[in-house]
């Protein structure tokens, strides 16, 4: 299936090309020179929602933070930052858009625990590396995989048969590769769609669409390996293991780019995401 297929795939989706007014508003007000951080806290207030999740994420350590007297939305907005703000607004009204649509075929729980682990494990990753944004490479975890609930909502009977076809098949077909079997395209083609059609960031939209190529990406090669290291180290930390021979291999490339090396990480990183999953998931998972 061709890019314009893909596109109107995306397009085909009830009520799924504008995001909420929430991130509208905070990102305009970010990318604003002239307005402050009061604007913003404002604008915040407005969403009682997205503010309560924010003091809570300003009074937990889920984002670094270790206050506990953070008892305003001004007070969270700048401890956090506008920018990180616009992330979090980003990602929490995804989720919301995305609690709407139907589909039989997954538990949107199990998904987005995978998602949020990879946002972390993304995260942690770029702390150690020291050359990319954290918290841009976390939103990019967070979504790496939105093209999956596109497919499961649109075409729920391919998206069968694609999972029937991983667990049917002797060498553990990864996902991506059997969609791509099956329809022509992946996940990650119809995320990065969606990103585009969305006008996220090119990053996100990178991340997303290559994080099974990481050497399409052209634009951020390095927060694409960052992404594709962190999807599968999450699956490690969701089965609790870090024998590598229990997932999918990671991508050579992938190190080679990021300048990290295996053996010093793996373990470690997996660790540190497995004690942050909980704080996590009370943020994103809370109300949904």
């Amino acid at each position: 299936m061709n890019k314009i297929n893909v596109a109107e795939l995306v397009k085909g989706v009830d009520g799924l090309v504008t995001l909420p007014d929430v991130f509208v508003r905070i990102s305009q007000l970010v990318d604003d020179p002239d307005s402050t951080i009061t604007d913003v806290a404002n604008a915040v207030s407005q969403y009682p929602s997205f503010a309560v999740r924010l003091l809570r994420v300003a009074n937990s350590p889920f984002c670094g933070f270790s206050s506990s007297a953070t008892d305003t939305v001004a007070k969270a907005v700048s401890l956090i930052g506008a920018s990180q703000i616009r992330n979090l607004a980003l990602s929490a009204s995804i989720m919301r858009v995305f609690a709407g649509l139907p589909n039989n075929l997954v538990s949107k729980g199990n998904f987005w625990r995978h998602s949020i682990y990879c946002a972390l494990v993304a995260r942690i990753l770029a702390k150690r590396m020291g050359k990319c944004e954290p918290e841009a490479v976390f939103t990019a975890g967070l979504l790496h995989d939105i093209g999956e609930l596109v497919i499961f909502n649109r075409l729920p009977e391919q998206a069968k048969g694609a999972l029937l076809l991983v667990l049917d098949s002797a060498d553990e077909l990864p996902m991506h590769e059997a969609e791509r079997q099956i329809m022509g395209f992946d996940h990650a083609q119809v995320g990065g769609e969606l990103a585009r059609q969305w006008q996220l960031h090119p990053m996100l939209e990178e991340c997303i669409a290559c994080h099974h190529d990481i050497q399409q990406a052209q634009q951020y090669p390095r927060e694409t390996a960052l992404v594709h290291i962190a999807n599968i180290l999450s699956q490690m930390a969701e089965l609790d293991t870090l024998d590598t021979g229990d997932v999918q291999p990671i991508e050579p490339l992938a190190w080679e780019i990021t300048g990290l090396d295996a053996e010093e990480i793996i373990g470690p990183t997996v660790r540190e995401a497995q004690a942050g999953i909980i704080e996590a998931e009370k943020f994103f998972l809370g109300n949904y």
